[in-house]
Formats: C-alpha cells, sequence, structure tokens
C-alpha cells in the first residue's frame, strides 16, 4: 500500500490539527481536488485510488508514533491522547471522473475540520504513485540519482553556499514513497549539515532527522469564516497561532492576500513576535528584498530573522536565493518536487485546497494568480476589495 503510516505526512497538518482541536473544534470544511497539468487523464486510476483511501482509513497511530510525537516540544500531551483515538472515516472523501471535463477528477473532502485535515497530504500521494506505477513501467533510478547527485555536488563544490540550510518538502507530489525515502537518506549522507530535515514526519522518525513545519494556507483561509471580521482575519490567524504556540513555530506565511496585504498586517509586533516569514509564490528575489526593508522601517533587525523560500525551488535558483540574502537575514530552503520527483518524468501539478469553512467560501489570492482556487467568484473580488487587492 501507498500509505503505510498516519505519521507519513507534512508537519504542519500536525501543528495545525493542534490549533484545531484546542480553539476551533467545531469547524466544519470542504477541500477540492485540482489538477493543474493539462492533457492528464486520470480517470483510469479512480479505482486504484479509492482502493487506496480504503486502507488509509484503516489505519491508526502505533504507540511508538505516539511517543515520538510527544516528544516533540510544540505538541501538547492532550492531542497526542486525541491522536490515539483518532482514525480517518471514509464517508468524509468521495472520488469519482469529473461530469464537467473529460479526464478530470473530482475529488471532495467534506467535514469536521478536526477529522478532515490529514486527508491533503496523502490523497496527494495516493494520487501521484498511483499515476506514476501505472505510466512508467521501469523508473529509470539511476538518471534520478545521477540528478540528486548533481545538486549535491553543487551544493558542496561552492564555497559561497557555506551554510546554507535545505529541507526536503517534497511529501505530496513524491514519485513514490519508496524513492522519497532514497532521497531522503541520500541528502542526510550527501549534505551533512546542509541538510537541515523534512517536513515528513515519519521519515523524520525513521531516519533520525528534523522534522519541520508551521502552517499552511489553508490555516488563514479557514480564519476568513471563523475570525470577527473578514478585514481582520490575517492577523486572527496570526494572534491565534501565536496563542497555541506561545513563540514556538514562528514562521508566518505570506501569500494568502498576497505580500501587500501581508505587510500591511504584518506590523511591529508581528515583526517582533514571529521568527520570519515564508515564501510561497511570486518572485521570490523581490519578495526577500521587500521583507528585508520591512523589517528596516519598522526597527527590526532583519538578520535575527528567517526567510523561508519553499516556492517551486531548483537547485540553480536556490543557489542564487542564498548569496543574494545570506549575512542580511538568516535564510532557509524547502524543496518539494525537485527533490523528490526528478528522474526525467513530467511531475503532476496537483493541488487539494480547502474552498469552504463553515458554509462560507474562502480563498487565497497569492502573488502567483495559477495558485488561486475558490469557487465563488463574486466572494473572490469582494475579498480583493476587502484586503485592497489590484486585479
Amino acid at each position: 500500500m501507498i500509505i503505510g503510516s498516519l505519521l507519513d505526512t507534512d508537519l504542519y497538518k500536525f501543528t495545525m490539527m493542534q490549533a484545531v482541536l484546542h480553539q476551533f473544534p467545531g469547524a466544519q470544511v470542504e477541500y477540492r481536488f485540482k489538477c493543474r497539468s493539462p492533457g492528464v487523464d486520470l480517470v483510469p486510476y479512480v479505482g486504484q485510488v479509492e482502493q487506496q483511501i480504503e486502507h488509509l482509513c484503516s489505519l491508526r497511530f502505533a504507540e511508538p508514533e505516539l511517543e515520538y510525537l510527544r516528544g516533540l516540544r510544540f505538541i501538547k500531551s492532550d492531542f497526542v491522547d486525541f491522536l490515539g483515538l483518532f482514525q480517518m472515516n471514509r464517508k468524509y472523501v468521495s472520488v469519482k471522473p469529473s461530469q464537467a471535463v473529460a479526464g478530470e477528477i473530482d475529488i471532495v473532502v467534506k467535514g469536521p475540520w478536526l477529522h478532515t485535515i490529514m486527508f491533503e497530504i496523502p490523497l496527494l500521494a495516493i494520487v501521484n504513485e498511483t499515476y506514476f506505477a501505472r505510466t512508467v513501467a521501469d523508473p529509470d533510478y539511476d538518471e534520478g540519482r545521477r540528478r540528486l547527485q548533481s545538486k549535491i555536488d553543487l551544493v558542496r563544490d561552492r564555497r559561497d553556499l557555506d551554510g546554507i540550510r535545505i529541507a526536503d518538502y517534497g511529501t505530496r507530489r513524491r514519485f513514490s514513497r519508496a524513492w522519497h525515502e532514497e532521497v531522503i537518506r541520500t541528502c542526510k549522507s550527501g549534505l551533512g549539515p546542509s541538510f537541515a530535515g523534512t517536513s515528513n514526519v515519519m521519515h523524520a522518525m525513521k531516519d533520525g532527522v528534523l522534522p519541520l513545519g508551521t502552517m499552511a494556507h489553508e490555516y488563514l483561509q479557514a480564519c476568513q469564516a471563523l475570525g470577527p471580521r473578514l478585514r481582520d482575519s490575517q492577523a486572527f490567524a496570526f494572534e491565534s497561532w501565536a496563542r497555541e504556540y506561545r513563540g514556538d513555530l514562528g514562521i508566518a506565511l505570506s501569500d494568502v492576500y498576497g505580500f501587500d496585504a501581508f505587510l500591511r498586517d504584518f506590523d511591529l509586533y508581528f515583526c517582533k513576535l514571529f521568527d520570519g516569514a515564508r515564501h510561497d509564490s511570486g518572485d521570490p528575489f523581490d519578495w526577500g528584498e521587500r521583507l528585508i526593508a520591512h523589517y528596516e522601517s519598522n526597527r527590526v533587525d532583519p538578520r535575527s530573522k528567517t526567510l523561508v523560500f519553499s516556492d517551486a525551488l531548483t537547485f540553480p535558483l536556490m543557489a542564487s536565493l542564498y548569496v543574494r540574502f545570506k549575512g542580511r537575514a538568516k535564510v532557509a530552503f524547502g524543496i518539494g518536487t525537485n527533490l523528490t520527483n526528478d528522474l526525467g518524468y513530467a511531475p503532476l501539478q496537483i493541488v487539494l485546497k480547502m474552498v469552504r469553512c463553515n458554509g462560507q467560501p474562502v480563498a487565497k489570492l497569492s502573488d502567483t494568480a495559477a495558485k488561486n482556487m475558490c469557487d465563488d467568484e463574486a466572494y473572490v473580488q469582494y475579498l480583493r476589495q476587502v484586503f485592497e487587492i489590484q486585479s
């Protein structure tokens, strides 16, 4: 089976889930799947995906896994006790061929946020591995290893990259679970201290590396429906996060309403409270320059803050960003598809995004328009107006 453990997911699913348990236990949400890769027919794999979901919903956390989570300083004991009872419920997921677009499939996850939040990462990994297992009969792992080694060599051979910190963020779009594990182990041995860790909790536990992650877009999106006022939803999300973690896990996501709106809300209070911010859309060089200038204008030393880059990174792009910003701020990188699905085959561009919370549409309006996803255009326009976002 593709998913063999409920730990086989990203850390930020646990950190967000803990906040949901403590602050929004009654929230109801809906997620929808989208394949952005043109010309890909996923309909033939619906049956296999459903079989994998059935297995996923049979899994429970093992006691050693719970003890591992209990050992993370920011995970609270009552949350681990809840996970000891937790099991994904098949009734919250539907998978069927699209009635609107030939070749596309509709995956909908709908139910209590607390009980559906864990579906996203394993579902995307299931679709990915199912697709590649059927379309690539004899994977060229030697080519994958050659490409991976060239990336490691780039880091080791360049003196101007000394001190760089690279993490694996590639669970959702990995070629396969086995390849993912090989990539992590190769990076750990080949990159040494430059390999900061992985977002995948299972592999962090198995391979003795640091699990990494804070929040995702869905957390800030849900706060559009859960907060007191839409205009204050971003600040409300950051405040709620700070109440939960008391200064820990302090990397703020900066592109749910676009970077301009983020900077308007990320005032002196948040500049001091959070350890840094994560880039996930738009021009990364412009983002870094503007964030450093923002810290300076708020009398905060940017050298004490962390800039995390995680948007469609390649190793050459990462190297250029590191050279630009090292010494001016702390810099970290999370690389996904380019690490875990680079064997010479075109990776799938697939997402599973929250589109509703408590019956209300929610959306993100990132600095890359193709990343936006909402089923209510009138709400998108209203959101643009409220946050003063230019169309």
